[in-house]
């Protein structure tokens, strides 16, 4: 599929040097049954772009969209052939997909959202870590508009490819900005709960240099999940804060939820809001 980009018109960002930016993820389980094969809720989509939408406008330039895989990228994984260097190619045509689906919502409200390819920006380096091209994603940011990143197909030292998730793309942020970052991950969970696969007591903090509590909370991912379920995301989360990030882990409601907060310093956060926060302590 060929992605036609939106046009940039320059716009003045809000953003201060000092204001991290903030990468907002919405879990593909918010938006798509990965049981069913190939599963977008449409409608949902638009009720999240609506959401991001007012991000956006509050601090244009300084807001980054990441869109989970949802039925399309699991499904492009599933049963591939491990012998295959380049197997994981159908990921890349299946994310881009997803991620047109969102630039059109974005795009009904009235927001210059740019889908980018990850596996385009970014390299694999033997030790699992990103080589990153960042010039194209701060160029959009400079010009005012939403950056659509998600998982992909990304190219190793040895040639082959890796199909990467979503949850990754955080990592990549990092050295592609190389500036403070903020990362929210939105899921069907208020955060790595205590108590089971429906409790409600979260973990409020993770030391990433000290995570154990976190995966002592994890519970089996769905036989639909390829990716490794909420260990997968916790991983990069950890890896993303003990590199500098400051993470966390939020259920996603679009709907009569404001979540201009986000924007704020943790310490103004509303007082009722359920989350794990991932981040080195003297943050």
């Amino acid at each position: 599929m060929t992605e036609s980009p939106p046009s940039l018109n320059a716009t003045t960002s809000v953003r201060t040097e000092a204001t991290p930016v903030l990468a907002v993820k919405v879990g593909g389980s918010l938006f798509s049954d990965k049981s069913v094969e190939g599963s977008l809720d449409r409608a949902a989509i638009a009720r999240y772009a609506h959401m991001m939408a007012g991000l956006h406008r509050s601090r244009p330039g300084g807001v980054v969209f990441i869109t989970g895989g949802g039925a399309p990228g699991h499904g492009a994984l599933r049963n591939i052939d491990e012998t295959d260097p380049f197997g994981c190619l159908p990921l890349t045509k299946a994310l881009a997909d997803v991620r047109w689906a969102w630039t059109e919502a974005f795009a009904r409200e009235g927001v210059k959202a740019l889908p980018l390819q990850l596996g385009a920006m970014a390299t694999l380096n033997d030790d699992g870590t990103f080589g990153v091209r960042g010039d194209t994603l701060r160029r959009v940011l400079d010009g005012g508009a939403l950056p659509v990143l998600s998982g992909d197909s990304v190219l190793a030292g040895d040639g082959t490819l890796h199909g990467l998730s979503s949850d990754r793309v955080p990592e990549f942020l990092l050295g592609a900005l190389g500036e403070p970052l903020r990362v929210v991950a939105l899921t069907d969970v208020p955060g790595i709960l205590l108590d089971g696969p429906n409790g409600k007591e979260t973990l409020a903090y993770v030391d990433p240099s000290r995570p154990s509590a976190a995966y002592d909370a994890l519970w089996t991912n769905s036989e639909w999940d390829t990716t490794g379920g909420f260990r997968t995301k916790v991983d990069a989360l950890v890896r993303c804060a003990a590199a500098g990030g400051e993470c966390f882990i939020l259920k996603g409601s679009p709907q009569d939820t404001d979540y201009r907060y986000l924007l704020s310093p943790h310490s103004r956060w509303p007082s009722g809001v359920s989350y794990t926060r991932i981040v080195l302590p003297e943050r």
